[in-house]
């Protein structure tokens, strides 16, 4: 994967994407979910090569940084939680489809919680139980 274009097709596949172009300067293209607008990719070109912002978990993004000299720190983004892909094709397919997909994920609409109904009570047993005594005095040792 090298060009922009092969770029958002892959980010088209995950459900529900679409492409914006939000900003003045119509070289970078944020890859959006559909459900929550969030973006889980910005391509753009820099330096002669395409680049790509993921988000990523920041375990996976040192790893990713560690085994590949294309993915660093992203640009324009937190450096912890997003990791730009330099298209240069030293990268896999396979470890950009992965990425993406993992940024598509960690941005993906949280589940709301439901409302949990309350917990039964136990019955009260203290009429039944055998009464213990403490005792709360403090003892010295002599």
């Amino acid at each position: 994967m090298e060009t922009r274009q092969q770029a958002i097709d892959a980010c088209l596949e995950m459900p529900g994407a679409y492409e914006d172009y939000p900003f003045d300067d119509t070289n970078y293209t944020c890859m959006r979910h559909g459900s929550n607008k969030k973006i889980f990719a910005l391509i753009f070109e820099y330096d002669g090569h395409i680049w790509m912002n993921v988000k990523n978990d920041p375990a996976w993004g040192d790893f990713w940084r560690r085994e590949f000299a294309s993915i660093v720190p992203a640009y324009h983004m937190n450096k912890l939680h997003w990791s730009g892909i330099i298209l240069d094709g030293t990268v896999d397919e396979d470890v950009i489809r992965r990425m993406i997909t993992d940024s598509y994920d960690l941005t993906a609409p949280h589940m709301k919680k439901c409302k949990r109904t309350p917990k039964a009570r136990m019955p009260s047993v203290s009429s039944q139980s055998p009464k213990t005594s403490r005792n709360t005095s403090r003892q010295t040792r002599p």
